[in-house]
């Protein structure tokens, strides 16, 4: 049986869509049987994700088509700080590729507030990075967008199929560990955002199953949509 990880040091290659809640069910029916669940999901199959994205160039440059690309965030799940991970996730020639290291909570404090002076000699490459793109390039926590996902995989290709519902921002504040912390809808109620990640090939079965007829042929970032309003 392959191995499954969503890093590849080759990049994976995505696809990003935005489909109707009548399609995602029929969707869901089919997949049922030819895919298996995400083990990290809860009982109903689902868990609620949250993360900070930095910003100041990132969205411009998507905006406006560049294939070359680093967008940073800090991903928790559930609102828990139990695992705090900073992720790059990279755009090269249409692949994408992802690094990611553990922080603590006390240092995303310190990172939120421009306190990153600790990060220029850390022994995380990944710390180093940011410091570089923060001192550098001035980007910064911006925003949080909270979304709840619904995983599905397959050991061929390595495909992983996700469907992300209920996108939610912050706007401006980056107060993620705040339980109550307020948050607009970003997406219309009658979406899901359909996510095919996959290495070198989608199994045929697997692509037959995708073809939804009415599927809308254009790419849903959920951090672009979190900026809707500011």
């Amino acid at each position: 049986m392959p191995i499954q990880t969503s890093f590849n040091p080759n990049g994976r290659k995505e696809l990003k869509h935005a489909i109707s809640k009548a399609e995602y069910y029929t969707l869901r029916k089919k997949l049922i049987h030819f895919m298996r669940s995400d083990p990290n999901a809860g009982t109903d199959g689902k868990y609620l994700i949250r993360s900070t994205y930095f910003d100041n160039k990132i969205l411009n440059e998507k905006k406006e088509g560049f294939l070359n690309r680093d967008k940073y965030r800090v991903r928790i799940y559930g609102l828990s700080d139990r695992v705090i991970n900073l992720e790059r996730k990279s755009k090269r020639n249409n692949l994408t590729f992802k690094s990611k290291c553990n922080i603590t909570r006390k240092e995303y404090e310190k990172i939120r507030v421009g306190d990153i002076q600790w990060m220029k000699n850390d022994e995380r490459d990944l710390i180093r990075d940011l410091f570089l793109e923060m001192n550098n390039h001035l980007i910064k926590p911006k925003t949080v967008v909270d979304y709840e996902r619904e995983a599905w995989v397959y050991p061929y290709g390595n495909v992983r199929v996700t469907f992300d519902m209920k996108v939610q921002s912050s706007l401006n504040n980056t107060d993620m560990f705040n339980k109550h912390l307020p948050m607009v809808d970003v997406l219309e109620p009658n979406l899901a955002i359909l996510e095919v990640k996959y290495d070198e090939y989608i199994p045929e079965v697997i692509k037959l199953l995708l073809q939804l007829s009415d599927t809308r042929q254009e790419a849903y970032s959920k951090y672009q949509l979190s900026r809707m309003y500011g």
